[in-house]
């Protein structure tokens, strides 16, 4: 098959640091070179791929300072990738829906995995305008806001078996790993980690639109020697820390479309405690992989009964349900009845990942 995958420029194609949705573009264009299918990738010249790279600006437009349109690479890029269109048999998107109009009216084969929330008022009349483009959830919960759109399948995350080694047993540390954003709940770890009396590594990245809070909200909470600030990290130092540790933290309190951060401690073997908000509870495996708890207090609780969760679970269960093989296997499903033009998607009794 001859597969375009075109990718934010925000980061670069695997990011150097921080950046979920370019690492799940990489992982996926990695293995289906490596099944031997034709793929360009359109993305950041310092990308790195087995794929042919299309660059589209020098670096990822986040670390680069003299970048203040972010959105103008984005119309260029896709001017691009439409002036190649007859070199594919089918264009998969992850840039939401920036390119619809332009889909629409060349009429090409194309697929769009939507990688964020989708709860947002000003997406309704946007995605009703356009609810025959042909789009992928990467969890059930993602799709409650637009039932009625084009769905042709969930397919669940995946990462490669070999890039996170398994840890057999963990530290006397608990992890945060993430973003340091209201929603993503680093005030509640904190408070969790004095609950339970437990060291807590935050390793997270703040950007620009989030320095208020951290600097107002979160710093005045770190004066505590159970707290340390380890910032942004990236591979290999992300397995590591991970897999030292007892348990990741995830105490979310907004959507989550899927949160790679699980599936990559559940790789390491390491367990998650985590507030069951959007796609959670579909990740997660209670009392398998971790907990799912509602508020400080149980996840207190859940940290002293992290010694019964079993690590080598853990790491069986991603191997089963979040691979990259798993992953590609699904997107390669949804190509192949795409280019032959079957009518009807998949639903989510149906879908191509059930889990």
């Amino acid at each position: 098959m001859r597969i375009a995958q075109v990718a934010p420029l925000f980061e670069s194609v695997p990011p150097k640091l921080y950046g979920g949705t370019e690492r799940v573009v990489s992982y996926l264009t990695e293995e289906l070179v490596r099944r031997g299918h034709e793929v360009t990738l359109f993305a950041n010249g310092d990308s790195v791929t087995g794929a042919q790279l299309v660059p589209m600006c020098p670096e990822s437009l986040r670390l680069d300072p003299n970048c203040k349109d972010q959105l103008a690479h984005h119309i260029l890029m896709l001017e691009h990738v439409f002036a190649e269109k007859e070199n594919f048999d089918i264009i998969h998107f992850h840039i939401d829906y920036l390119h619809f109009p332009l889909s629409r009216y060349h009429g090409i084969v194309n697929v769009t995995t939507l990688h964020g929330r989708l709860d947002m008022p000003d997406l309704l009349p946007l995605y009703r305008v356009f609810s025959d483009m042909a789009v992928i959830s990467i969890s059930d919960s993602q799709r409650e806001p637009l039932p009625f759109i084009n769905w042709q399948g969930t397919v669940y995350h995946g990462l490669p078996e070999n890039q996170f080694r398994f840890h057999k047993k963990g530290g006397d540390y608990l992890a945060f790993l993430g973003r340091v954003s209201p929603e993503k709940g680093l005030d509640q770890a904190i408070e969790i980690a004095k609950r339970a009396g437990m060291k807590l590594k935050v390793a997270a990245k703040v950007d620009k639109a989030d320095a208020e809070y951290f600097e107002t909200v979160i710093r005045p909470t770190m004066d505590n020697p159970l707290i340390e600030f380890v910032g942004e990290i990236g591979y290999p130092d992300k397995c590591e820390f991970l897999g030292n540790a007892a348990a990741l933290i995830f105490p979310i309190n907004w959507p989550e479309p899927f949160g790679l951060v699980m599936i990559e401690a559940m790789a390491c073997g390491t367990p998650v405690i985590a507030y069951p908000f959007g796609s959670v509870p579909e990740v997660l495996d209670q009392g398998v992989t971790g907990f799912l708890v509602s508020d400080a207090e149980e996840a207190a609780g859940a940290v002293a009964r992290i010694a019964d969760i079993n690590r080598a679970g853990c790491r069986r269960v991603f191997e089963e349900r979040f691979s990259t093989r798993r992953m590609t296997h699904d997107y390669l499903a949804i190509y192949q009845r795409l280019i032959g033009e079957e009518p009807e998607p998949l639903t989510l009794s149906d879908g191509v990942s059930v889990g």
